[in-house]
Parts: structure tokens; sequence; C-alpha cells
């Protein structure tokens, strides 16, 4: 049994690190900031964007971050009601650019994502900010 310990860690942590992850988050998670003029993304490795959704929206008050975003994230058509510009794309990165809409308000914002990970599986999450 305990020459199996190692080869059985080995196969989870091998698996666990297998799902694509955000390495890096500007602004950063729970961060004040002036409006931005871009939310960056970087991911553990490149990711195809056609498979992938991205958006922003203010976030109501009182209103928990991982339960709003689980509501919005699959919208269509909404556009109007994010904060972000960003329109899609087609192409593999392992870095994103989210273009914001000009004026951002003072308050906290959500931003979300679902991404197909290069195994297969499906990885969503959200991250907040404020706007001072």
């Amino acid at each position: 049994m305990k020459k199996l310990l190692p080869l059985f860690t080995a196969l989870l942590l091998g698996t666990a690190a297998a799902h694509t992850q955000i390495t890096h988050f500007t602004p950063a998670a729970g961060s004040s900031v002036a409006a931005p003029k871009l939310i960056t993304l970087v991911f553990s490795e490149p990711i195809n964007l056609r498979f992938s959704t991205f958006k922003v929206y203010a976030l109501p008050a009182g209103m928990d971050a991982a339960t709003f975003a689980a509501t919005k994230v699959s919208l269509k058509n909404d556009a109007d009601a994010r904060a972000d510009a960003y329109t899609g794309s087609s192409s593999m990165a392992a870095r994103l650019n989210l273009p914001m809409k000009p004026n951002l308000k003072p308050g906290v914002y959500v931003v979300m994502w679902h991404i197909l990970s290069d195994d297969g599986h499906p990885v969503s999450g959200q991250s907040t900010f404020s706007v001072k």
C-alpha cells in the first residue's frame, strides 16, 4: 500500500494541473482602481477563444458575485447591459485583454469567464474589483 501512495498522489496532482487556470488578473481581485480601459487575463496555457465566454458586469448591491456570474455568463445578446466591449475571437491565446466601455461608474464589477480547458473540461470562474 505504501508503494501505491506516491503513484496515487502523482496521478491526482497530474489531473488537477490539467485544467486551464487564470494565473494573472489585472486589475487584481478585490482591488480598488480608477476605471480601467482594459482587463487582462493570463491563462496557464493557450485556450481557444472561440469556445470561451468573457463578460464584465456591474455587481448589484448585496448580490453574491458567484451567484450573479452564474446567471449572466451564458446570456446571449446582453452587450448593452455589460461593462465590457469584448466581441469575441476565434484565435488561440494565453493572454486576453478585455476592452472596457468608457465612463464606468464607481462600484463593484464582476469579471466572469467560461472556458474550455485543453483537456476538454469546462472551467468557469469570476473575480471582482471596485472602481473608485
